[in-house]
């Protein structure tokens, strides 16, 4: 195992853990809107409660993301240096333009969010709420920007500055509307609200289960089964479909690892679950006839490049690609299953709140949506491999030649021990959010006498402020006179 393996393993093992948290943040943030349109529009004091209690989760989530996230900014530099050089013209730009459009967005408006449910109106803590949630897709927006434009790269010219080759941007339009990037964008964003809607079931079935805040807890299965459903569905129908579609023609040799399609074809068959054997180039298992060909250009008849076309070197570790591939594939489809059954049990004699082993299903597909999550994640980065930058760059020429193998394992094991230790900590605290529950109902009086704009903010406090000045001014005229007869009497 030399240092390369080691600095991919480092990186991999970091990304995913990072991972985890981004999903879960941008799905909730849909849910946290619904609950502030919902409690604008009724003003029904159960949605603030369910808006206090899942900002808190919320918060939590963010905090974890942005300390996870951090570290990748620093290992681009420190372990791969050559690869930094080669993109950081064209990162710069993009990563810059986060930075404007999205952090400050969220820095500005996530204290508003986060501790307003108290100090804030039900319209302009919705407000903050949606500013923030805005902020996050941004930010994703320009991270799937950049990973696309590794996928695909587009709107660049090589040039030698010196250093080695480096890419220089172009076309900024080119490069963030690079081919991949619609159907890459649109895929991992339902992916993530998907996340977000299995959470919010995941605790709404533990509720369940315990009998406690039992009304609450149909509230957000009524709110996040429809969301979980429709969305699962479109995933795989729609959005898998325009991604397979994109990959096929962008990318013909990660398609064939993915299903594990050896010789050119048409009619080619989609695989369920199966294996496959490199050397026998030979794919084993239960297969639709046809159907890959159907999905990726909407005809039976279109052809599906084999591996063989491509050199071996130029092939991903196809066993590999293929079976994490199929994970997230087959987990889709399930999710199918889950939404019909919760759907079919809450219309048949709201059966649904009394059927324990759904309720169970339903505690466990925040654990299954973010192993799909994941493993949609590991195939798109599995199987660009050998390649850094698609057909530019290789991975094994990318990383820090400095770096040393004892180096990267040490980092290696201090990271294990110390995610280990943080994620210990995230589902510790994440179990005392949820088993503390949700608040009590707030008053409704004092809600309504919250301000609901920010012009009512400056209004009650120029007021304050004015109220502050006269009294202080009385108090001193008082003195004043008092003083005065007091000397007089003298």
């Amino acid at each position: 195992m030399d240092a390369e393996v080691l600095h991919r393993i480092q990186f991999g093992l970091t990304i995913s853990f990072h991972f985890i948290f981004p999903p879960m943040s941008l799905g909730l943030g849909l849910l946290l809107i619904i609950f502030g349109v919902q409690s604008v529009r009724t003003n029904d004091p159960k949605w603030r409660q369910l808006s206090l209690f899942w900002t808190k989760i919320y918060g939590l989530i963010f905090a974890m993301g942005i300390a996870t996230g951090i570290v990748q900014e620093f290992q681009f530099g420190t372990n791969w240096s050559v690869y930094s050089r080669y993109v950081g013209n064209i990162f710069g730009s993009l990563l810059a333009a986060e930075g404007i459009f999205a952090f400050m967005l969220e820095g500005g408006f996530l204290g508003l969010m986060l501790f307003g449910g108290q100090r804030l109106g039900n319209k302009l803590w919705l407000f903050a709420t949606t500013m923030v949630v805005a902020g996050a897709t941004i930010s994703a927006t320009w991270i799937v920007m950049a990973n696309s434009w590794m996928q695909t790269p587009r709107g660049y010219e090589l040039r030698d500055a010196g250093h080695g080759e480096q890419a220089f941007m172009t076309s900024f339009r080119e490069v963030v509307f690079t081919p991949s990037f619609g159907p890459r964008f649109f895929h991992t964003l339902i992916a993530s609200w998907i996340v977000g809607a299995s959470l919010v079931l995941s605790i709404a079935a533990f509720y369940l289960l315990r009998q406690r805040h039992v009304e609450l807890a149909k509230t957000m299965v009524r709110v996040a089964l429809p969301i979980f459903t429709v969305l699962a569905v479109l995933q795989v129908t729609v959005f898998g479909a325009n991604q397979a579609e994109s990959v096929a023609t962008h990318q013909p040799e990660k398609l064939a690892a993915m299903e594990g399609v050896y010789e050119t074809r048409d009619c080619a068959p989609m695989t369920l679950f199966g294996w496959t054997n490199p050397s026998a180039e030979a794919t084993t298992g239960l297969q639709i006839p046809c159907m890959l060909s159907l999905l990726t250009g909407r005809s039976t008849s279109t052809v599906i490049q084999g591996l063989d076309d491509f050199p071996v070197d130029d092939q991903p570790n196809v066993p590999l690609v293929f079976q994490v591939y199929h994970l997230m594939i087959n987990l889709g489809m399930l999710f199918i299953l889950i939404g019909a059954l919760g759907c079919l049990l809450w219309f048949w004699k709201r059966k649904l709140w009394t059927t324990r082993w759904m309720l169970w299903i339903f505690v466990l597909s925040i654990g299954l949506t973010q192993l799909a999550t994941l493993s949609g994640w590991w195939t798109a980065e599995f199987g660009r491999q050998p390649w850094i930058v698609w057909q530019q760059l290789r991975t094994e020429d990318a990383f820090s030649p400095n770096v040393t193998w004892g180096q990267v394992a040490f980092s290696i094991g201090m990271f294990v021990v110390l995610y280990a230790l943080v994620f210990a900590v995230f589902l510790f605290l994440l179990d005392r959010k949820i088993k503390a529950g949700p608040p009590d109902p707030p008053d409704e009086d004092h809600t309504e006498s919250l301000p609901d704009s920010f012009g009512e903010i400056f209004t009650s406090r120029h007021r304050a402020t004015s109220a502050g000045n006269g009294n202080g001014s009385s108090r001193s005229s008082s003195s004043t006179s008092s003083t005065g007869t007091t000397t007089g009497g003298r």
